[in-house]
């Protein structure tokens, strides 16, 4: 493949986590080595993936907005997946997957 080249994201398995100001965690489903984010709330989402089955997101970790996506490398040991919300409840999804481009 050439340098620079893009290949489209292909999913494998999403989790949803019923989402509040109280962080949520959930273990990841599917395999590869990305992980899209979509936060499905009308807040501001904080997440953090990583090996741990205890993580856990605070408002200094990674910003989604509302109705937002975020398409991360998460590597082969990343398994779990956390969120906070800054306000309210909703959904926030993590799809797993192949892929650089969505």
């Amino acid at each position: 493949m050439a340098s620079g080249s893009t290949q489209p994201f292909r999913p494998a398995g999403t989790v949803g986590v019923a989402a509040s100001t109280s962080a949520a965690n959930a273990a990841l489903v599917g395999g590869g080595q990305a992980v899209l984010v979509y936060n499905a709330s009308s807040a501001v989402a904080f997440f953090r993936l990583g090996g741990a089955s205890a993580l856990s997101a605070g408002v200094s970790d990674t910003p989604v907005p509302p109705g937002g996506r975020m398409l991360v490398d998460a590597g082969p040991f990343v398994t779990n997946a956390a969120v906070l919300l800054s306000t309210g409840t909703g959904m926030v999804y993590f799809t797993r997957g192949d892929g650089d481009n969505y």
